[in-house]
């Protein structure tokens, strides 16, 4: 059975590391704390990102030097580290960048990729994943960033923040390269929830609305339901009913209902955000990483072929690499939970630095625009009735444990 695993606090393997770094402990965090929120005061005028430093593939080795490379591009910003302890107080001593920008909390418990997302919601109070979304729920914290497990970090979000008052199911949105001038186009739902009803499909096309505008900058945004054509009479029961209530929805929202669209249309300039479900949009996203690596074996492969193609490469050099920079998923690593008092950014489990940087980039960005107030005060002006608050943990937790 999965487990959760529980580092050990032991000054053995430290102790090495420690003699000799006089000059490295000088360069600690200012503040290793115990969850009084005394954090708070310290970083007095920044925005404050709570960090989930143990869920990655890669380690918190890996964590550590993102928020690093964040902090000595933009001084405006503050972290609060959640793990070890011990561990993390040697990883942050060895960046500069994080002299007076990091508070540690110490939370020895680490959530798997294993580990079954109920399991952790009732057995994972000591876990780091636990602790981050802590900070946020407590005010400590305007946002919350994990490479950790998808299905536990969505369930505890939804047990610890909670949903914003009239969403039914919150959702993972995800950014895809596209030829419109943002560049990027949003899908929603990117695997949060495996199903979707009519209802649910209408609130993310509130929901990527407000994200478009206020995270994206697109002034009114276009909004396209997926589905295995354009024409109105196609398609399952409930994207029919739910072609209808976004099209009512679409003037008080303030947003541009295009219809149905098809997958070719995801990389397109149709539409902003691209609605399905979770199924289906993780599916696609899949798909599509897929086929990105395909096309760059091959694009390898053809450069390699003979001389004459070896210089071809080196002459397309520097357009290759800005194309490379252009759709390098790295750059775009993040998705939002969107629907929870409270923003959560999920980056992905095997981000290295450069792409928790670019996650810890969009989780300043969106608490600096204030977005989490924007969205809930947008879905509470155009939502339908909510059923009480005591579905949350039955609906997305069996959400949650069918995605694993």
């Amino acid at each position: 059975m999965a487990r959760m695993i529980a580092r050990p606090s032991s000054t053995s393997d430290s102790a090495p590391a420690q003699t000799g770094t006089a000059a490295a402990s000088s360069r600690r965090p200012t503040s290793v704390d115990s969850g009084d929120g005394s954090a708070c005061s310290l970083f007095a005028g920044k925005t404050v990102i709570s960090v989930d430093a143990m869920g990655g593939d890669m380690g918190p080795a890996t964590v550590v030097a993102g928020i690093a490379a964040s902090a000595a591009k933009n001084s405006d910003i503050a972290f609060i580290l959640h793990g070890p302890k011990a561990e993390l107080e040697l990883l942050v001593a060895k960046h500069r960048a994080l002299a007076d920008c990091c508070a540690l909390r110490d939370a020895p418990g680490i959530v798997t990729m294993n580990d079954k997302p109920g399991h952790v919601a009732r057995h994972g109070k000591d876990t780091s994943m636990w602790s981050a979304l802590e900070s946020v729920r407590g005010g400590e914290a305007t946002v919350c960033v994990s490479c950790g497990n998808t299905g536990a970090l969505m369930l505890m979000s939804v047990l610890r923040l909670r949903r914003l008052p009239g969403i039914y199911r919150p959702a993972i949105a995800v950014m895809w390269p596209s030829r419109n001038p943002q560049g990027f186009n949003l899908l929603m739902d990117g695997g949060a929830d495996i199903s979707a009803d009519a209802k649910d499909l209408m609130q993310y096309a509130l929901m990527g609305a407000s994200y478009a505008r206020d995270g994206l900058g697109v002034e009114r945004p276009r909004i396209g339901l997926l589905n295995v054509g354009t024409e109105e009479h196609k398609g399952r029961a409930e994207l029919r009913e739910a072609y209808d209530l976004i099209r009512a929805h679409a003037r008080g929202a303030d947003f541009d209902f295009v219809g149905f669209v098809e997958g070719r249309d995801l990389p397109g300039d149709t539409v902003d955000v691209i609605v399905t479900d979770g199924f289906t949009g993780n599916v696609a996203l899949k798909t599509g990483e897929g086929t990105a690596n395909l096309i760059a074996d091959l694009l390898r492969e053809a450069f390699q072929y003979s001389l004459l193609s070896r210089i071809a490469a080196v002459l397309a050099y520097p357009s290759l690499r800005r194309l490379k920079k252009r759709i390098d998923p790295r750059r775009v690593n993040g998705g939002v939970f969107l629907g929870l008092n409270g923003t959560v950014v999920k980056s992905h489990g095997a981000a290295d630095a450069t792409g928790v940087s670019a996650a810890v980039k969009l989780a300043f960005e969106l608490a600096h625009n204030g977005f989490s107030a924007k969205l809930a005060a947008r879905v509470a002006s155009a939502t339908l009735p909510v059923s009480d608050d005591a579905s949350d943990a039955d609906a997305t937790g069996s959400a949650a444990e069918k995605s694993q």
